[in-house]
């Protein structure tokens, strides 16, 4: 008998690759670099207030910066209550009471809800870690003001493709609902694979914050 032939393997970050598990796709690596990828997302508006970031020279700090090891300590904090909120989910709890007939969409309802809660709360936290970067060196207070101008820039882009996520969670539901319409362990192998996909959309938007506290513990 011949063996069907396996899926390769995708590689990259965790968030990518269990993305191409949802939607049972092979992802090939892009052959753009990556500065050319980012040019696709970058307006002329944005390309001039990445230029004047880029040839600026913020002023000498008057105050000192904030340290570091609170700043990453209250990043922390704020991470670890987003992870502990995705984990205490009653929704995605093995063998929470649902209807008879399952419904996506009050999952759907419960994976808005988080990804807003990352996104403010991670907005909130680049704010803060500029805020601290513009006190350090004019070296790395420049960081503070690409990083400004690159989420204006790439944000609503990020945003578009993060709302893909609850379309393909909804895919992934229908097709585990039929595969495995006489028994309802399919359920609690959905959960998983939405508690997972929370978690590594967390891991993903906190690259900058990770970036800025990095960049803060060289000051």
């Amino acid at each position: 008998m011949a063996q069907a032939a396996l899926r390769p393997t995708v590689r990259g970050p965790t968030f990518i690759r269990l993305l191409a598990r949802l939607a049972e796709l092979d992802v090939a690596p892009s052959g753009q670099s990556l500065p050319d990828q980012l040019g696709q997302w970058l307006d002329w508006k944005h390309a001039l207030s990445l230029a004047a970031a880029l040839d600026g020279r913020p002023a000498a700090p008057e105050t000192a910066a904030p340290a570091p090891d609170d700043l990453h300590a209250e990043c922390a904090r704020a991470r670890e209550a987003l992870a502990m909120a995705i984990r205490d989910e009653p929704l995605l709890a093995p063998g929470a009471s649902v209807p008879a007939e399952p419904d996506y969409a009050t999952f759907r309802t419960a994976y808005l809800a988080r990804q807003r809660a990352m996104q403010a709360t991670v907005g909130r936290l680049r704010g803060t870690l500029r805020d601290a970067l513009a006190l350090t060196p004019p070296d790395l207070a420049r960081l503070a003001e690409l990083d400004a101008v690159m989420e204006a820039a790439l944000t609503p882009h990020e945003h578009a493709l993060l709302a893909r996520v609850p379309e393909l969670l909804g895919q992934r539901f229908e097709r585990l609902r039929a595969a495995g319409h006489a028994s309802r362990h399919w359920l609690d192998g959905f959960r998983r694979d939405m508690q997972g996909m929370l978690l590594a959309e967390l891991d993903l938007r906190f690259h900058p914050v990770d970036a800025l506290l990095a960049a803060l513990r060289t000051s």
